[in-house]
């Protein structure tokens, strides 16, 4: 595979996740999948981060991401360990 073919493959996956996050937050079910609403708050997010408060919104969304990650690896945790196991 040609090295722009592998640079393309790794943007189109982060993108996927990047757009996946998105899902996940909820943004789009609470938007009614509104690309101008999205957009505008995602904007606004970004000014936010350019203004003094930009590292208090940082600390404070990164820590409220991390939590949110913690709470679904548990989830997932408790799902696979309450699926049943095969016996042969």
């Amino acid at each position: 595979m040609r090295a722009w073919q592998v640079e393309r493959r790794k943007r189109t996956r982060r993108l996927i996740e990047l757009g996946g996050l998105i899902v996940k937050a909820g943004i789009v079910d609470l938007t009614g999948d509104d690309r101008a609403i999205i957009l505008g708050a995602l904007l606004w997010m970004a000014d936010k981060l350019q203004s003094e408060q930009g590292e208090h919104a940082r600390a404070l969304w990164s820590a409220k991401g991390k939590r949110a990650f913690e709470r679904e690896q548990k989830e997932e945790a408790l799902t696979v360990s309450q699926e049943p196991q095969d016996r042969a």
